[in-house]
């Protein structure tokens, strides 16, 4: 590819981002109004700058190659910061720092706690700064989860499982842990014996931070029945066809029919908190999603680490 050259130009980053989410030339140029012959020379000139092939061309489209996917990441993230600008400049030149808090703020989150805990947050926060627009995804969290949405540049700010024994799954993002919680037996109400019933399991359960507790009971059958989502899990668990080991969070709204019984002494925990770049932990929306965090009211089960 030569030698790289200068840095990459706004528009540049855009047509990156474009063709990555079009999955080709043709659509990105539909999606920015060019024609697709600007947007295959803007990714060559990409390509020659950054010394790196980016995506590869075949007839089913474009395809992002591993260079490209951090490229395309970066170029994310450059963007926000680049669209983070205006206000943040504007608002500290009028001594004005609540007056910046506008404009989109993108959170990434796992379902539990998207339905749960962050309701009464973007209440608060909105009402304190009504220019500020929150988008919020919901995101499986395994792989790389909610992490990568951020380090991806697809998020301002994920609401994760955190792991103290680990590093975080995407290196270089700033994490900060919020609440701990307990996993517990759910299982029918009044069961004489819930420990004996057919386990119901899901994909997001039994991370790194419960793989050692999980792997001494003796006591836990293979899974007779694997979902894909918690309410799925917990709904078929009060329908009577077995038990779940589930964190609080997943049991918040739980319907009814449900019993709760602790997993001994030493039961198995998670740390639920937050991951975001080190640029955008410094920008206004972002300090006062954070600050709303911090000032959450835990239901019983969950504890302020």
């Amino acid at each position: 590819m030569g030698e790289p050259g200068p840095d990459l130009a706004p528009h540049e980053l855009r047509v990156l981002v474009a063709v990555e989410e079009a999955q080709g030339f043709t659509a990105a140029a539909a999606r920015l109004g060019t024609s697709q012959s600007a947007v295959s020379h803007a990714v060559r000139t990409c390509e020659r700058k950054l010394g790196a092939v980016l995506f590869d061309r075949g007839r089913h489209g474009a395809r992002p190659t591993e260079a490209g996917v951090r490229a395309v990441a970066y170029a994310r993230r450059v963007l926000r910061l680049l669209a983070a600008m205006g206000p943040e400049v504007r608002a500290a030149g009028a001594g004005d720092h609540a007056g910046a808090v506008t404009g989109p703020l993108r959170i990434a989150a796992f379902r539990s706690v998207a339905a749960h805990l962050l309701p009464p947050v973007l209440a608060r926060l909105t009402a304190r700064h009504p220019g500020l627009t929150p988008q919020v995804r919901i995101v499986r969290e395994v792989g790389r989860g909610t992490a990568g949405e951020v380090a991806d540049g697809r998020a301002d700010l994920g609401l994760a499982t955190l792991d103290a024994s680990v590093p975080p799954p995407v290196p270089g993002l700033l994490s900060v842990r919020l609440f701990e919680e307990e996993y517990a037996l759910v299982h029918p109400v009044g069961h004489p014996a819930p420990h004996g019933l057919p386990l119901v399991d899901w994909d997001e359960n039994c991370g790194s931070y419960t793989r050692d507790w999980w792997d001494r009971q003796d006591w836990i059958p293979p899974a007779t029945i694997d979902v894909e989502d918690d309410t799925v899990a917990v709904s078929l668990v009060s329908q009577g066809l077995g038990m779940a080991i589930m964190p609080r969070t997943a049991l918040l709204g739980a319907p009814a029919g449900l019993a709760l019984t602790d997993l001994g002494p030493r039961p198995p925990s998670r740390h639920v908190g937050y991951v975001t770049t080190p640029e955008l932990a410094g920008t206004a929306a972002v300090r006062a999603l954070i600050r709303e965090l911090r000032g959450l009211t835990l239901p019983a089960g969950l504890v302020a680490v």
